[in-house]
């Protein structure tokens, strides 16, 4: 069930009318048995399964964390634990990839094996990642197990975290639900105005741009120059409206209980470096890869010396990639980034010198804007890789954005290359809706800039107010592409 569906329009009311009705005691159960039902709602019974054996599993094992006294014993369970909540994701998300072909449609029957014929792991990554740091925090007693049954399943599946994050901690999610239950307006107000953002950054922006993203990218060879400049630029707008309009839905929804999930976006693309860049973006994950895998490889590398670093950086990044999916590109994407992180590392000195020598340090904000738009293009050509079907495809993307550049551009007067190059075959209207969107992005951001963009708009008259949540109904319904299309990050 996505967010986006009406489906999800008549389901949230629906558990938050329920929740408020019922006595304190039952709202945890309420809370869980629509977890139940909105995970169940993808039509795939094995997932419910995996999500039940990551749940028990994790339930078990740390209480047995808790109670253990004995280093090797405990080690044993947390690496027990550990192992438990990864094999169901790599039968899932990796083995039908090493079976390839050997798993054909006329040879699947049964859910499992169709499950694996078809890749599913929609939601797996994100609860076993958020398994394994509860059981870590247990084995580091940075955390007491949780004893309650009922309340770790709804820490693992609360549903409007379920399918992409955020990864939550323990410590943050765990107490809110045992909280008495008391009604905010406040919370219902921002609530609203938030999941309405988010879905006005999902249908009105980044499902138009799909089209124009997959016209280049699903046929990179036919394309060159502008055409794959701006379909790159517009693949970096896509996928962040879609992520952070995701991430504001389920923070919207999780408001409506009193419950503050952690953003999961900090204005990535206004980053001053690629380590920057992985604070701002998917922060949650970021985290988790710092706390869980990084800093523990850079101690077990030490031996190493200098190098312990760079080698936990590009440890740690190929297994970012690893975890967006079994392919060379996630994989390519994330050693690229492990390599700007480590390249940043080793040329920090020469750099400084080089901002000294060019006395760029006495002009701060043209040097800021000179590291955005540095950032900036890095990562973009990290989503090369990312959206690009294959290696290969990237390759030739990354070497032909500037094959008939210059011509392209000098010839943007004439309708027929700017509907080529610039439209990518799609309509004006798409696209000036397009910009349209972009340009709100930004008046929000800069009243942000100002202060909370939410308090600046609670604050105005009735009228100002009303106006607002009218104009943005109004360019959700009217403006808006509805159908089929799910969020990009439910593949991973």
């Amino acid at each position: 069930m996505s967010f986006s569906a009406f489906e999800y329009a008549v389901f949230l009311p629906l558990v938050f009318l329920t929740f408020f009705w019922v006595g304190q005691r039952f709202r945890w159960t309420v809370l869980l048995l629509a977890s139940v039902g909105f995970y169940a709602a993808l039509g795939e019974p094995l997932l419910l399964l995996v999500l039940l054996w990551v749940t028990l599993t994790t339930y078990g094992l740390a209480i047995l964390l808790h109670e253990s006294t004995i280093p090797f014993r405990r080690l044993t369970v947390f690496w027990a634990g550990v192992a438990c909540n990864l094999i169901p994701l790599i039968l899932l998300r990796y083995v039908p990839f090493s079976f390839g072909d050997h798993f054909s449609a006329g040879t699947t029957s049964g859910p499992w094996l169709s499950l694996l014929h078809a890749g599913t792991a929609t939601g797996v990554s994100f609860y076993s990642f958020q398994a394994i740091s509860y059981l870590a925090d247990v084995y580091l007693e940075l955390a007491d197990a949780e004893k309650h049954l009922g309340y770790l399943a709804l820490y693992l599946g609360f549903f409007p975290k379920l399918l992409q994050g955020p990864i939550e901690r323990a410590e943050n999610l765990l107490p809110q639900l045992r909280k008495s239950y008391v009604f905010n307006y406040e919370n219902m107000r921002s609530a609203l105005l938030l999941f309405a953002w988010g879905l006005l950054k999902k249908v009105v922006i980044a499902d138009r741009l799909g089209p124009f993203v997959g016209r280049v990218y699903d046929r990179p060879h036919e394309f060159s120059g502008l055409s794959l400049v701006i379909a790159t630029y517009l693949y970096a707008g896509q996928i962040y409206c879609d992520f952070s309009g995701y991430t504001d839905m389920a923070m919207a929804s999780a408001r409506l209980f009193n419950i503050q999930i952690g953003p999961n976006f900090r204005s990535p693309y206004l980053a001053t470096s690629i380590a920057d860049f992985w604070r701002r973006w998917h922060i949650s994950l970021s985290r988790w890869l710092l706390d869980y895998l990084f800093r523990p490889l850079q101690i077990a590398l030490r031996a190493h010396g200098t190098l312990a670093t760079p080698l936990a950086l590009m440890i740690t990044f190929a297994i970012c990639g690893l975890w967006h999916g079994a392919s060379l590109t996630f994989i390519a994407w994330g050693v690229l980034h492990g390599v700007y992180l480590v390249t940043s590392l080793w040329t920090k000195g020469i750099r400084s010198r080089l901002v000294k020598f060019l006395k760029l340090d006495q002009v701060p904000v043209l040097y800021h804007c000179i590291r955005v738009a540095i950032c900036f293009h890095l990562v973009c050509a990290g989503w090369v890789f990312f959206r690009a079907a294959s290696v290969s495809d990237a390759i030739y993307i990354l070497s032909h954005v500037f094959s008939g550049l210059e011509g392209s551009i000098r010839h943007l007067t004439n309708r027929e290359m700017i509907r080529q190059h610039v439209l990518l075959g799609q309509t004006k209207e798409d696209f000036l809706i397009v910009i349209f969107g972009m340009g709100l992005m930004v008046a929000v951001y800069l009243l942000g800039k100002r202060g909370d963009s939410r308090r600046f708009l609670f604050e105005k008259p009735f009228w100002f107010r009303w106006s607002v949540y009218y104009g943005i109904a109004l360019c959700i319904l009217l403006l808006g592409v509805f159908g089929k299309s799910q969020f990009l990050y439910f593949q991973f």
